[in-house]
């Protein structure tokens, strides 16, 4: 018999935990938009975003099918909370009106500065530590509620303070991610231990800036500058669509 009893429940959300990412579309008159999201993974040099039917950023990515994946530290909480009940739709769409309002300024609305990308049309969000330029490869309807975008990753960059200098590993004693459980924000708890994928060296606790794994190297396309962020660039491959 086991050690641990267990109940069965039935919990109104799922959000055992993930990291929240701001993702950054262009809207139809050429402005970007920021939308907050709690469900993104990674694969490979892919992410799926797991976003709401009738998000007004799901529509610029649909249409133009770029963003960029933006990942907040504990830093930055106040301020995706304060994009948290907006949307850049106006008017609000009718599902949304009870809880939501429209800001069309949002960059304004939470003082984040954008920063040109390399690779897609969206820009960055400058103050967050790791930025993925993206592309859609493709989009798959779940429910009558939500949507997964698949997206593969054009461009990394990270701010230089995160970078282990002459690798393409970030330091792991210096990215504090942000993390969505049950409507909480929280940030991580200790370092633990180390997987037997980790690299046998005293880089050992440094993990790649996507997904933990050196299957997909990086590769600088150019010298770093003395900005705020290190670039990396994925292996060139096939134009979006």
């Amino acid at each position: 018999m086991s050690e641990h009893t267990t109940v069965t429940v039935t919990p109104p959300v799922h959000y055992f935990g993930s990291a929240v990412a701001l993702v950054t579309t262009m809207n139809v008159d050429g402005t970007s938009n920021i939308t907050p999201i709690s469900s993104t993974w990674s694969l490979g040099d892919h992410y799926v975003l797991g976003i709401a039917n009738g998000n007004h950023g799901a529509a610029n990515l649909t249409r133009t099918e770029e963003c960029v994946i933006n990942f907040a530290d504990t830093s930055l909480v106040e301020r995706v909370e304060r994009l948290a009940p907006t949307t850049g739709a106006a008017p609000v769409p009718e599902q949304k009106r009870q809880r939501y309002r429209s800001e069309l300024d949002k960059w304004h609305l939470a003082g984040f500065t954008p920063e040109p990308s390399t690779r897609v049309a969206p820009p960055r969000v400058a103050a967050c530590p790791v930025q993925n330029e993206a592309s859609l490869e493709r989009a798959l309807p779940l429910d009558e509620t939500f949507a997964a975008y698949d997206v593969r990753v054009r461009a990394v960059h990270v701010h230089r303070a995160l970078e282990v200098p002459g690798t393409n590993h970030v330091d792991i004693r210096e990215w504090k991610p942000l993390y969505y459980t049950f409507r909480r924000y929280h940030g991580q708890g200790e370092h633990l231990s180390r997987t037997f994928k980790a690299p046998p060296r005293a880089a050992a606790d440094q993990v790649h800036p996507r997904c933990g794994s050196a299957a997909f190297p990086l590769r600088e396309t150019a010298p770093p500058s003395s900005g705020e962020s290190v670039s990396r660039a994925a292996p060139a491959r096939r134009a979006p669509r």
